[in-house]
């Protein structure tokens, strides 16, 4: 599954291509309370349009001036700000800070080849990062090296003065039964970050009026799985605890890089699970992945507090390492 993300990457190579100019603009430092994280971008058309923000308001105009002259002169520039208490204020933080700003004129700088292998990365859901000098600008993908980062989405320095770029695909979170766990759960994830999909063949249980406005597919799971192609930026929980449903989607997922697999039920109900695994031929090591009785054990009675517990540790899962 293809993602439609449009970012800035996607939106320089399309005014580059277009013949318009174009300049992405990068925060690659913050000291203090900057009001943007490292990594944030911007671009900058050759005829003055803008997208994105590296300050939330703050220096863009600023930026946008030294990037077109930038594009007209060829070259990067690291630009430096300070933004004021009084600015930092007026965009919702209580103090100031400092941030870095490195500008990349498209194709004279950051080579539109470049460039077009990462927005088709991007569109394909395959993490990579950008790797540069900002002191000239202009750099290389790589998929190796960074895991830190990656696991973190953490764009930042490096000791030898090279600025690593994570472009991570978003999270995603497929939920296989549309049950009250999942109503609680759906709204949680979203805030975390994720995005949902349900899935549920009982279209009783997947419903508009259940779930609004989230996307739900009312196929098998295993039909579902292929279709969504799990990856390593996707997690799956299991509601049912009905074998029927249940196993098809663990027999793609046990196959596939997704992050995390948490399953519902008993540590009776999860023996079960695993014997019927391992005669379906999947290794113990395999089997181990699954995160069953699922979420942290906090203690939670309800299905609000279930869904803490899954989403909690889902973030340790992705955050620290199974």
């Amino acid at each position: 599954m293809t993602s439609d993300l449009k970012g800035a990457p996607e939106l320089a190579l399309e005014w580059h291509t277009a013949g318009r100019g174009a300049v992405l603009a990068t925060v690659v430092q913050t000291w203090g309370s900057a009001p943007r994280r490292i990594g944030a971008q911007m671009v900058v058309s050759g005829d003055g349009q803008i997208e994105g923000s590296v300050s939330g308001g703050c220096v863009e105009g600023a930026v946008m001036v030294e990037a077109l002259e930038a594009l007209e002169e060829g070259k990067a520039r690291l630009l430096e700000f300070g933004v004021s208490d009084g600015d930092a204020f007026a965009v919702g933080l209580a103090c100031g800070g400092t941030i870095k700003v490195l500008v990349e004129p498209i194709g004279k700088v950051l080579d539109a080849a470049v460039l077009g292998q990462l927005v088709q990365a991007r569109s394909e859901r395959r993490p990579v990062a950008y790797v540069c000098d900002i002191s000239s600008g202009g750099g290389t993908l790589v998929t190796e090296g960074y895991e830190d980062r990656f696991r973190m989405d953490r764009s930042g320095l490096e000791e030898d003065g090279s600025f690593v770029a994570i472009h991570n695909p978003p999270l995603r979170v497929v939920i296989v039964g549309a049950v009250h766990i999942a109503q609680a759960f759906v709204p949680m994830a979203r805030i975390a970050g994720f995005d949902p999909i349900l899935v549920d063949p009982r279209s009783a249980f997947g419903s508009e009026a259940r779930f609004p406005g989230e996307e739900i597919l009312e196929d098998w799971p295993d039909e579902a799985m292929e279709r969504i192609g799990l990856d390593t930026r996707t997690a799956l929980v299991l509601l049912t605890h009905d074998p029927k449903l249940d196993d098809p989607a663990l027999h793609i997922a046990l196959a596939s890089g997704t992050f995390y697999i948490g399953a519902l039920g008993s540590k009776r109900t999860h023996a079960s699970r695993v014997a019927r695994l391992t005669d379906a031929g999947f290794s113990a090591d395999q089997i181990a992945r699954i995160h069953g009785p699922v979420g942290l054990d906090i203690g939670a009675s309800n299905p609000a507090e279930i869904a803490v517990s899954i989403l909690s540790q889902m973030l340790q899962v992705l955050r620290k390492g199974a």
